[in-house]
Parts: structure tokens; sequence; C-alpha cells
């Protein structure tokens, strides 16, 4: 006979995992938020955190318990929608278990088991933030952080961060690749692969770091050919959305998702920090780059597109906003998947249209106080005239 509390805490699961989301009165015209996260440390199953016989575990108490569930990578596969999420311990150790909705908004429900990587880096301790690239090659690639101690110091809180690669074609068998070698960058974080091959060449967005906190000399988000994934070396990196003073860029900057195909050119959901009295406040913005060239910056839309607000500004690492998978439908609607203070998951919907829309008509940032209120004036300007003309 299992614990009274087993069907005691599986019922409170089953109803968040039964709750129906619903749009929140958020609205900006771009996109529409929700009112419930996705995903969070309650959607976690028993099964991985609880021992569940009495005999063994007589008080029914959690014997692995889980401190957050945050960053996921996200693709739809055969018409459901899988998010590959960054699970936290409470050991701090980070691991990847894959959540399945038929709608993308809710109902996700995690596999029976987390992902077990193959062993192969004995250095690396931990292992985060997957982006999901389907690329034309046939593959669905998984491109992670792999972190391990830096040995050349006795810094306890001094660590590596590399790119690791994987890759599937059903998210349940998982091959392990070397990492990721940027021969001029010391660290990677924040690695996107493209999903199309630029010039016969495998690509990827990098973020050039001195340190693993400091981005120091890496001026922005990288990019940079290699001709062998299974072995994959880049050799040279461009430098496309670069970091700016006095923006929400100026401490450092990311790519995010997989960039998405348009037609006026590849738009992309990238995160960006600056640094305040309270700590790092991280939010997400959107740019877009050339069709043919990948690397060549053609929009840039002033400010953020997505911050935290409310309830999504407390968490185990507060004020922060991070997406690192984004699914865009072949009918036009796209879902960003986000998370929020290194806490839980939440997703926006929008779609292409309005996302072209808002990269290539927002006005760029002009960068100077005095620009910024001639630019608004002249908006407010515009407004009033329309608005006197249309009065009746």
């Amino acid at each position: 006979m299992l614990h009274k509390n087993y069907y005691i805490e599986l019922e409170k699961q089953q109803k968040i995992l039964d709750r129906k989301n619903v749009k929140s009165d958020f609205y900006n015209g771009v996109y529409d938020r929700y009112e419930y996260p996705v995903l969070t440390r309650e959607h976690i199953p028993l099964t991985w955190r609880y021992d569940v016989n009495p005999e063994t575990n007589p008080y029914f108490m959690e014997r692995l318990g889980i401190n957050a569930v945050m960053n996921s990578g996200a693709i739809e596969l055969n018409g459901k929608y899988y998010l590959v999420a960054r699970i936290e311990g409470n050991d701090r150790k980070s691991f990847f278990g894959v959540a399945e909705s038929d709608n993308g908004i809710d109902g996700f429900k995690f596999w029976d088991y987390p992902i077990l990587l193959e062993d192969v880096c004995p250095e690396e301790t931990n292992v985060y933030d997957m982006r999901l690239t389907k690329h034309e090659d046939g593959y669905i690639y998984g491109v992670f952080c792999s972190e391990s101690k830096d040995t050349t110091t006795n810094d306890l809180s001094a660590a590596v961060a590399a790119a690791g690669i994987v890759r599937t074609k059903d998210l349940k068998t998982w091959e392990r690749l070397p990492n990721l070698k940027t021969l001029r960058s010391p660290q990677q974080r924040n690695v996107v692969l493209h999903p199309e091959f630029v010039d016969g060449k495998y690509a990827f967005y990098t973020r050039p770091m001195d340190d693993f906190i400091e981005t120091g000399s890496g001026g922005g988000i990288g990019f940079g050919l290699c001709e062998d994934i299974t072995n994959a070396v880049i050799d040279e990196e461009k430098m496309t959305s670069l970091r700016k003073y006095h923006t929400i860029t100026e401490a450092k900057n990311g790519a995010g998702a997989v960039p998405i195909k348009t037609e006026k050119g590849w738009i992309h959901i990238a995160h960006g920090v600056r640094n305040t009295a309270a700590g790092l406040r991280y939010v997400i913005y959107a740019f877009a780059t050339d069709l043919h060239d990948p690397a060549k910056v053609i929009a840039e839309p002033s400010g953020l597109l997505i911050g935290p607000r409310a309830e999504e500004r407390v968490g185990d690492v507060s004020n922060v906003v991070f997406t690192n998978g984004a699914i865009a439908k072949d009918n036009g609607e796209v879902y960003i998947y986000y998370a929020s203070s290194d806490t839980r998951v939440h997703v926006a919907t929008t779609t292409i249209e309005k996302l072209m829309d808002y990269v290539f008509n927002t006005p760029q940032d002009p960068l100077r106080s005095v620009e910024c209120v001639a630019q608004r004036c002249a908006l407010i300007q515009k407004n009033l005239e329309f608005l006197k003309n249309n009065e009746n």
C-alpha cells in the first residue's frame, strides 16, 4: 500500500497538469502573455523526487528534490510540442527532461525518464540551456552549455564553459558529439546552431567570453562556420548583434532561440543583460539578419521585446527573463518559451507577420536621450495630427 501523501501530491499535480492556460490582459500588439507558467518544479513526476516504497521511505520524504525548471529548448514534431527543459535539482546540478503537450500552451507532461547523456567528458560537472535545431541535414541537434571546474585557480566558483553538442531524430536516443572548439575564444555559452548550411558549412551563433561570468573583450553575438559537425572547430568568429553602452545589452548578450526564417530575413530572439544596483537584469530582444548572409544584421528595433513583469520578477535569480526556445509553425503562429527568474517556464504567442512588423518597423535606438525624446516627439506629433484629421 502506498503512503497516503503519495495520492495527495499526485492529485495536486494532476490539477496543475489539467489546468487550462488563458491569455492575460497584457497588451502591446506584438505578442500575448498567459496567466500560468507552462512548466514549474510542480510538473516534475513524483517518481523523480520520492522513493514511493513505504518500507524504504516510511515518511514519504523527498529524496532527490527539484529546485527549479527553466530555460527550455523547443520543437514541434508530428503535431505535438516538446520542451527540453533545464531542470535543477536541490543539489544545484542541472539536467534535461522532455515535456510534451498537445497544444503548446498547457498540459505539458514530462516523459518517464530524464535524458541521460553519454558520459564522455570526465571533467564535465554541469549541463544546461539546450537549444534544439531541426537541421536540413536531417538531424535534430541540441547545443548546450557544458560546464567544468577551472583547474587553473583555487577559486571554487571559477568555471569553464564550452558548447556541448548532441544529435537525435526522436528526442529519445541521443548521440554525443565532441564539444565545439572556437580557436579565438577561451569560453563559449549561449551557442545556437543555424538550421541551414551556409556556404556548404554548419553555422553557429556564438558568444565569445574571456571567462565564465564576464564577456571581457567579447563584443556581442558571434557567427562562425565549421566543416564537420562531428568535430566542430570554428577558426574565425564574425560579430553580429553588438553590445552597446547604456542599452539592454551593455553587460552582455547572447543568442536565444533558433532563428526564424521569413521572407525579409532571419528573425533572432536573443537575450540582453545590463547591470543595476540590484544585480544583473536579463531581458529578451529581437533583431534580424540577412537571408543570404546570416551574420549581417539588417534590423534591430529599439529596446526589449520581453521583460520580467509582476511575479516573473521574483525567483531563484530575480529580475530575469531568458529564452532558448521558440516554435514557428507552418501556419505562421509562433510560440516563444521563456523562463522567469531561473525558476519557471512561460509561453508568449505571436505570429511571423507580427514579428516581422515589429522587427522591421520599430525604430532603432538612437543611443542618446535627447535623440530618443525627439524620436518620441515625432511619433506624438504624427499621432496628434492623425487624430485631429480623423475626429469624425
